[in-house]
């Protein structure tokens, strides 16, 4: 089984690096970093796999603690692994979380708060208020997109 947590150490700095249209090189800079952690004898993930990049949509999954806090106000789905007040299944609304208790008002449960630890998997519920707050606020220059070399970022 793939150590999440570490793969995301591995991984997370190369993606900050992204660009909309550069997931092709995104993907190559994960590989290569990925190849350059398991040739040094550890081993990130068991046996052969295929990488995707690709955007994780607007109905994403929410797989962070800080992802329950930045959607905090939008509905989503939540399996849990063991029953919250004889309930494995939430939707509602996001309320946050804190102290690694994620907060959700179930639409027919009520309030709930869950440890972080039980939630098996979470996922944004597409709403025409998620699509509103998804939607680029100005694409003015999009077309635009400067990339700078290492070398060029030192001198600015």
């Amino acid at each position: 089984m793939a150590d999440i947590a570490r793969l995301t150490e591995v991984i997370e700095p190369e993606a900050k690096e992204l660009v909309v249209d550069q997931c092709m090189a995104l993907s190559r800079r994960i590989s290569d970093a990925i190849d350059a952690v398991e040739d040094g004898g550890e081993e990130l993930v068991e046996g052969t796999y295929q990488l995707e990049v690709s955007s994780p949509g607007i109905d994403r999954p929410l797989t962070r603690e800080k992802d329950f806090a930045a959607w905090a106000g939008h509905d989503a789905n939540l399996s849990l692994a063991e029953p919250a007040a004889g309930h494995k299944k939430l939707r509602g609304e996001l309320l946050g979380v804190s102290d690694g208790q994620v907060r959700i008002e179930d639409r027919k449960h009520g309030r709930f708060e869950v440890p972080f630890a039980q939630i098996q998997s979470a996922k944004l519920v597409l709403t025409d208020k998620l699509i509103a707050a998804t939607r680029p606020l100005d694409t003015s220059g999009a077309e635009e997109i400067l990339e700078f070399t290492e070398e060029e970022k030192a001198q600015d």
